[in-house]
């Protein structure tokens, strides 16, 4: 059973703020454009990749990360490269680590939606501060954090915490962090990783619908929008 957080925060109009907002993102998919770099990563590493569907590639790397992800914890260079290892042994490709290895060092050159450093500007000249919520290494991260034009002055990885969404923990340092703050907000793209544990656990959560898909009837995040130039525009108004 995945514990709640209480007292759950609740959002009144997103236009009332007064400069104690938090706002955290989940990185890759919602911030980094994740589809766009594992692809060209993967292209990258094993050449026949390129003559695989794109979303079916996607869907078996999807499927192993998970499975794989669900056992003990590792940091994601290595859960990454298994995951990797896992697709190429499937699709008769090149099995060696050398070759994994690319995909994790990839990470840092995966770059932001043309429309994230705009609207997280807006964000941040509006008062708002913002946090990250991320499965992903310190390390790794630190490249990632040269392509944003803003200051994320609380982040949390999965190294910090030994765990990966949609496990309990991010959200749960979230909440430590949102009592210094009268309302808090999670944003993301991801319904298995964010947008459901979320939404369990009482966290005001927004979807990013990027691929216009259908929200499940069992989930209920508190609004949705197309892109983060959307949301910018819904959360602080014309």
């Amino acid at each position: 059973m995945k514990p709640e957080l209480s007292p759950k925060m609740k959002l009144e109009h997103p236009n009332q703020r007064d400069g104690k907002t938090l706002l955290t993102f989940d990185c890759y998919g919602t911030l980094i454009d994740w589809e766009a770099g594992i692809l060209a990563a993967l292209q990258d590493a094993y050449p026949l990749a390129r003559e695989v569907d794109e979303e079916t590639l996607l869907q078996d790397f999807h499927s192993a990360q998970n499975a794989i992800k669900g056992s003990e914890y590792r940091k994601y260079r290595q859960l990454l490269m298994e995951v990797s290892m896992h697709v190429a042994k499937q699709n008769g490709w090149d099995q060696r680590i050398k070759t994994a290895g690319i995909i994790p060092e990839s990470i840092p050159t995966w770059l932001p939606f043309p429309d994230t450093n705009t609207a997280l500007n807006r964000l941040t000249d509006a008062g708002v501060t913002l946090g990250i919520l991320s499965n992903i290494d310190n390390d790794l991260l630190a490249g990632t954090l040269e392509h944003f034009h803003v200051s994320f002055p609380f982040i949390a990885t999965a190294e910090d915490l030994l765990s990966y969404k949609p496990a309990a923990a991010h959200f749960v340092r979230g909440r430590e962090w949102a009592t210094e703050h009268q309302t808090w907000v999670h944003v993301a793209q991801s319904l298995f990783h964010d947008v459901e544990p979320a939404s369990e656990m009482g966290v005001p959560v927004v979807w990013v619908n990027r691929k216009s898909e259908a929200l499940p009837s069992t989930v209920r995040p508190m609004h949705v929008v197309s892109n983060l130039a959307n949301f910018a525009e819904w959360f602080l108004g014309p």
